[in-house]
């Protein structure tokens, strides 16, 4: 008996020493609030910013919205009641969290936009994304590529979509790619058949892919029916790409006598590499978000360890009260020719996944 209660007594001391050392590890919480899971990168980003900040030593709270903005804003001001050191918030509206911000400043949180600005506080103090013009000016050359220009003259039918109007990169991506294409408009190498341009006219509310096909369904039916053919589409993000594929399939593009128009994207989703594999669309942007959610990471705990970040952007961002300091990423066109190289070989997706 004397044996078990001496056994009894050194676990207990063991246990205490475990948890003061997990105590002693243990920087504190950071809550991370990400817009959505039915996007498979907003998934990766959030299991890939949860995973590092845990190897530091933090505990994490991890949020998805599903693209309901007084859901975020709730977890938002949740968020903040448990007294977290960080914030890293890919918002879904970016224009809507002040008065919460407000009170993570007076708590003295640190707060970070990832890859969607907040605007219209000054209580953001860093944002970490890519390159947003960058990745619409990719867009654009690898439309022109796909239509083989400028080897091949034109005049080109195009169509332009644009991401979410409450999402602040949806305006770079597009401002991004007329930089490219406008001139190309101007001389008519390129047709807008439509005539919608602007992302007033173009843009796709939360970046639904419902929503873009439905567009395009009407953009065939009232601007197209004469016969003549779609030879690119503009899009910014593969969701919206795979619903405008399913638009033009439905007319019955991706044939021999009608091959597919040239359809951009973003983010290298796997179900778009494989559209890329099997020729239905032209090409992506590729955004490591390992390589993200790695320099998220290292900003907050440098941040909280009392730090100062190098390299950070001070130009580029206002957020309609202050330039916000930014670390700014570099995007990469992938298409069939060297999706191989990018995105598999790099380990972002398995080789098995596309098969």
């Amino acid at each position: 008996m004397k044996i078990i209660k001496t056994l009894v007594a050194a676990l207990a001391v063991g246990f205490a020493a475990m948890t003061v050392t997990a105590h002693a590890d243990d920087k504190g919480l950071v809550g991370v609030l990400m817009p959505t899971k039915t996007s498979q990168r907003w998934i990766n980003d959030g299991d890939a910013v949860k995973s590092q900040l845990e190897a530091l030593g933090y505990t994490v709270d991890l949020q998805y919205a599903q693209d309901d903005i007084p859901n975020q804003l709730s977890q938002l001001e949740n968020e903040i009641t448990k007294g977290p050191k960080a914030l890293i918030i890919a918002s879904i509206d970016g224009t809507t969290m002040a008065d919460a911000l407000q009170k993570s400043a007076d708590a003295g949180v640190v707060v970070v936009a990832y890859d969607r600005l907040i605007k219209k506080t000054g209580n953001v103090d860093y944002y970490t994304t890519f390159d947003n013009f960058g990745v619409g000016v990719i867009q654009a050359k690898s439309l022109l590529k796909g239509l083989g220009y400028p080897e091949k003259k034109g005049p080109f039918n195009i169509e332009l979509f644009g991401g979410s109007p409450d999402d602040n990169n949806a305006f770079f991506f597009y401002n991004g790619a007329m930089s490219v294409l406008q001139p190309l408009i101007d001389d008519k190498t390129l047709v807008v058949k439509s005539g919608q341009m602007g992302m007033d006219k173009v843009g796709t509310l939360r970046w639904l892919a419902a929503t873009a096909q439905a567009r395009m369904d009407n953009l065939l039916s009232a601007n197209y029916s004469d016969g003549s053919r779609v030879d690119g589409v503009l899009s910014p993000y593969d969701g919206l790409s795979r619903g405008i594929i399913a638009s033009l399939r439905a007319v019955g593009y991706g044939t021999a006598d009608q091959p597919w128009p040239v359809v951009t994207g973003q983010d290298a989703e796997t179900a778009s590499v494989k559209a890329i594999i099997a020729g239905e669309q032209y090409s992506t942007v590729f955004k490591d978000t390992r390589e993200l959610a790695k320099a998220t990471v290292e900003l907050v705990d440098k941040v909280l360890s009392g730090g100062k970040p190098d390299g950070l952007d001070t130009k580029t961002y206002n957020n309609d009260v202050k330039v916000v300091p930014s670390i700014l990423l570099t995007p990469h066109d992938v298409d069939k020719s060297n999706y191989q190289a990018l995105v598999v070989d790099s380990g972002y997706i398995k080789a098995d996944e596309l098969k």
